[in-house]
């Protein structure tokens, strides 16, 4: 495809939020301009002029989704499949998530497990691209504490005060440290949090911070740590990654597609007890914690974003070509 295109991409995320909506939307953005595409990102289709459209949830975005295929049915349409649209919204909310799927030309999951989640019948149109993230800060962990970072939005999909229940009532010796980094999704996640940090000394939830502070404290931390119930191929595994930072993550298709079936470093979601017991022999197992650090790094190929820029043209070639 050697003449530019006008692409619409559709993100049902406000421009203001860090969540991973955003953070793909405004990333692939980034690589179809220098591609050489003229891209409008915005959260509804009202026909705007597209050769194009990459729609990000099949389910929030459906309206947007089935105008552009009313509009102009001869034009490709790529439909992007996130954790809620795989493990939430196919279930409770089947009509327009099956119609997103039935529209798009193109389906694209971001881990090597979603195609699980398709109807058989639509897994034909369906292809993974990894996300990627830019290389970390020069990691200098903390010596007082042994840090485990969680980043993410407090909702019950992420699970997020699982590893502050875990680190409670620990021995003495134990030198962990839980921080929570994301904005609280209503006044109840977030008086949970506090209730939290006045009844646990080794919690702090720090609130939504930018992302120059969220890197500081993965250089910071020892391990960071994805307790959610459903993820799509969450970004911030890439991130810990590309940051040498180990990841310890519930066992969920979202993040078994991304860290492999045999990754060490999985626990039982929602289980804070099996949680405490990864986190501790993190802490005092040199060789364990060793084993993470070494199957982190031997993923850092899959998180390149000069692969992700590659498979996002072929994925426009394919498509228009």
């Amino acid at each position: 495809m050697d003449s530019p295109l006008r692409i619409h991409l559709i993100t049902p995320a406000p421009s203001r939020a860090r969540g991973g909506n955003w953070t793909t939307a405004a990333r692939w953005a980034t690589m179809l301009r220098r591609l050489g595409h003229r891209v409008a990102v915005t959260r509804d289709y009202h026909g705007e002029p597209a050769e194009l459209m990459i729609a990000l949830h099949a389910w929030r975005s459906a309206d947007s989704i089935e105008r552009f295929a009313n509009q102009h049915p001869d034009r490709p349409l790529v439909v992007v499949l996130t954790g809620t649209d795989a493990y939430r919204f196919i279930h409770s909310h089947p009509a327009p998530t099956l119609r997103s799927i039935q529209a798009a030309d193109v389906l694209v999951g971001l881990h090597d497990l979603i195609d699980e989640t398709v109807p058989e019948e639509h897994r034909r149109k369906l292809r993974v691209i990894h996300q990627s993230a830019p290389p970390g800060l020069s990691r200098r962990p903390a010596r007082r504490d042994f840090r485990v970072c969680v980043a993410g939005h407090l909702r019950e999909e992420k699970d997020p005060l699982c590893p502050a229940l875990a680190v409670r009532d620990l021995p003495a010796s134990s030198r962990l440290r839980v921080d929570l980094f994301g904005a609280a999704h209503s006044p109840d996640w977030a008086a949970q949090a506090q209730d939290e940090m006045a009844e646990n000394p080794r919690f702090c939830w720090h609130g939504e911070v930018p992302r120059h502070r969220l890197r500081r404290a993965f250089a910071r931390s020892h391990l960071l740590v994805l307790p959610s119930r459903m993820e799509g191929g969450a970004n911030v595994i890439g991130e810990a990654v590309m940051a040498d930072l180990p990841v310890v993550a519930s066992r969920i298709h979202g993040s078994i597609g991304l860290l492999g079936e045999d990754y060490p470093g999985f626990y039982p979601v929602g289980d804070a007890a099996a949680l405490r017991s990864v986190l501790l022999l993190a802490e005092r197992d040199p060789g364990f914690y060793d084993a993470l650090e070494h199957a982190c790094r031997a993923l850092r190929p899959l998180f390149d974003a000069a692969r992700e820029e590659r498979e996002l043209e072929k994925l426009v070639r394919d498509v228009c070509g």
